[in-house]
């Protein structure tokens, strides 16, 4: 969870391609180098063959709240919709691949990056690290991504393209065109109102260069002003937006109403909070959270974005004693399926921190990262090392060939990115 770094719209629309939903006619049957996390890094703190499918003519609207069943579940009377035609006419290579966010460096992708995409069938793309090159060069970047898009790669699905726009010391895109975002903690004095009107424009401006995802709000609680200092990974970089959970959900989840005014994805992390930690994920191991419950407080700003209808919820990295002291949040079905899906009634993607270049994760090999994740309930794996793609990617679609218990798990939570997708 390293921390990343502004924004006036420049009135271009989406890079064609980027959200179009795509049905199929196929009949039924038939995933640290330099890189950095889908945080960043934060500036200085202060003290198989596929089928073809057929594109539809609506446009997806990545803000659409995800409706209803369970992926598994549906009624023989009716049709198959989009998604479900989609899941059909893409091979297990690419269905593995929607289950992926592979960093690009924001200035441009590196081979790396580019081959996650292409040979690996990759779904999802975050501009990571800094770029102060402004709209226009990012506008570039993003067309360089999504015009890998075809039926070969994807099956000719659109990428969810990301980026992490918070503000302050975590703001990955500036220059001409990007407004100067200040940090949470000075976002929260101007109220929600004019939060969500300023998170739109905002929201807008990323909207114009192609990314239509913003890993942002941040809506842990830190527990006190006079602990905020000693709490590395959102205190210490004033990324909170208050101190008591009625506070930061009435201010986080204004910015994330911004977004989706705007038609910008926000993705509200990192649960179930990484308020009360002391050392940071991204560049230390064994990072415990020591008080937090399964029906904690803290727990009223992720409930409350649910229940707003936002898609996309990033779970942290750390370990949570009170809740699954023998395995960290990623790899806890106790966190994924109980806490979010069961008792908060989350239909939507469950994202990964960054699981390729954490500190935290330094025990597990890339393999078992992917494995753990998925088997343990988790949507989407976000990886900040392009090289660790092609290990990952083989490992989850060895795993899904040789058992149907995990390959159903794989089927899943494709449908339910393509049912995101599709704003269904």
């Amino acid at each position: 969870m390293r921390k990343t770094q502004t924004i006036a719209s420049l009135g271009m629309s989406i890079a064609a391609g980027v959200f179009v939903a795509i049905a199929s006619a196929c009949s039924a049957g038939s995933g640290n180098s330099d890189q950095t996390s889908p945080e960043g890094t934060p500036s200085a703190a202060p003290s198989s063959a596929t089928s073809t499918p057929v594109p539809a003519t609506s446009t997806a609207d990545p803000t659409a709240r995800s409706s209803g069943p369970s992926p598994n579940a549906s009624d023989a009377t009716s049709p198959p919709s989009i998604a479900e035609q989609q899941l059909a006419s893409l091979s297990l290579e690419q269905r593995v691949g929607q289950l992926f966010m592979v960093a690009a460096k924001a200035t441009g992708a590196e081979p790396g990056t580019m081959d996650a995409l292409k040979k690996y069938h990759a779904g999802n793309v975050y501009l990571s690290g800094r770029s102060k090159a402004g709209t226009a060069a990012t506008a570039s970047v993003v067309s360089s991504l999504t015009g890998t898009v075809s039926p070969a790669t994807t099956g000719g699905v659109p990428l969810f393209v990301a980026t992490d726009q918070e503000g302050g010391y975590v703001q990955v895109l500036s220059g001409p065109g990007f407004s100067t975002m200040p940090t949470a903690l000075v976002q929260a004095s101007s109220g929600p109102a004019k939060l969500r009107t300023d998170a739109a424009t905002w929201g807008k401006e990323l909207r114009s260069v192609g990314v239509n995802v913003n890993l942002a709000p941040v809506l842990d609680t830190v527990t006190s002003p006079e602990f905020a200092p000693s709490n590395a990974p959102i205190g210490h970089f004033q990324r909170e937006y208050g101190y008591a959970p009625s506070t930061v959900s009435a201010l986080g989840n204004a910015f994330a109403d911004g977004m989706k005014d705007a038609g910008v994805a926000p993705v509200v992390k990192h649960f179930p909070g990484l308020g009360r930690v002391v050392p940071n994920t991204d560049v230390t191991s064994d990072v415990r959270d020591t008080a937090t419950t399964r029906t904690d407080p803290a727990l009223e700003p992720f409930h409350a974005a649910i229940k707003a209808g936002t898609q996309w919820v990033m779970v942290s990295n750390a370990y949570y004693d009170k809740i699954d002291p023998a395995n960290i949040a990623p790899f806890s079905p106790t966190v994924m399926d109980t806490m979010l899906r069961a008792d908060a009634g989350f239909k939507g993607i469950v994202l990964s921190d960054d699981l390729c270049s954490a500190a935290q994760l330094e025990a597990w090999s890339d393999a078992d990262r992917a494995l753990k994740f998925f088997a343990a309930g988790g949507t989407m794996l976000v990886c900040a090392d392009p090289a660790s793609i092609p290990l990952m990617h083989q490992a989850v679609t060895q795993k899904a060939q040789a058992d149907p218990a995990f390959r159903a798990k794989v089927d899943a939570a494709a449908l339910t990115v393509l049912r995101v997708k599709a704003g269904q």
